[in-house]
């Protein structure tokens, strides 16, 4: 499996990405917002799109569609949800389902709610040739951080979407996330565990290339860095006691992921 991102130069960062079979050279677009962008890089790899993946249905995800399905003859992909919601869906996706591109690609359709209710990440398992497994998660799981729940979600249906899948996976899973927020995430981090030294070392880096957003994380990294990760941590929660009288530090995952997500709101 061939991954190619392509970071949008726009204010929310969008990460849009060709999934290709090497052995065909077919290729899914998954939530092509800048279309041109998009259609130009298959062309100057001699790559055929045959699908475009939509995870969710918000616009920074989906406006790409109608022009790149118009110049390829691609089959629209999405959350059965969100059928009515994004125009001209061709398959609705239910947890399970599988999308094969090519003759070697194999993408798992995970049902992922709580950044909406209509979310697909997408999970390669891995074969022969490739073994790494890889999740194409929108806006669920970003690097370093988790999406937010404002335009149609819920955060306690987030966390079991994390505590039920998305923790469980294998840490080998390489992250590709639908935005670049990684900085910011990292900051967040360290505001609620200060004594983070793997997050504060990775910072560092980051900043030294600004302009270079094409970093590529893993669960084992997240499960170091990403707060929401580390809901176990007693510097995460002995800063929340501290600073909020009705919090128990000895508290559920799930009451540590929810004071996490309203802080990460407003913060």
């Amino acid at each position: 499996m061939l991954v190619h991102q392509i970071a949008v130069n726009n204010p929310l960062r969008n990460y849009m990405y060709l999934i290709v079979c090497p052995d065909t050279n077919e290729a899914a677009a998954i939530d092509p917002l800048d279309h041109s962008r998009v259609l130009e890089a298959a062309e100057q790899n001699g790559w055929s799109i045959t699908a475009v993946i939509n995870t969710h249905e918000h616009h920074d995800h989906i406006d790409g569609n109608e022009p790149v399905i118009e110049e390829t003859e691609a089959r629209l992909y999405a959350h059965h949800q969100a059928m009515n919601m994004i125009p001209g869906v061709d398959v609705g996706l239910y947890a399970g389902d599988e999308i094969k591109i090519g003759r070697s690609v194999v993408l798992k359709a995970l049902d992922t709610p709580g950044h909406t209710f209509c979310h697909t990440c997408l999970l390669f398992e891995g074969n022969d040739h490739h073994p790494e497994p890889a999740l194409f998660c929108g806006d669920t799981l970003f690097n370093a951080g988790v999406g937010n729940c404002h335009n149609g979600g819920d955060p306690a249906v987030l966390y079991r979407t994390f505590a039920e899948q998305l923790f469980l996976l294998d840490d080998r899973t390489k992250v590709y996330p639908g935005h670049d927020y990684i900085a910011n995430n990292l900051q967040f981090t360290l505001d609620r565990e200060p004594d983070n030294q793997a997050a504060a070392s990775l910072l560092i880096a980051i900043e030294q290339w600004p302009d270079e957003p094409h970093f590529v994380s893993n669960l084992a990294l997240e499960r170091v860095v990403n707060s929401f990760f580390r809901l176990e941590s007693a510097s995460i929660r002995r800063r929340l006691a501290d600073e909020y009288a009705d919090f128990d530090i000895k508290g559920t995952d799930e009451a540590v992921f929810l004071k996490l997500r309203e802080l990460r709101n407003h913060w």
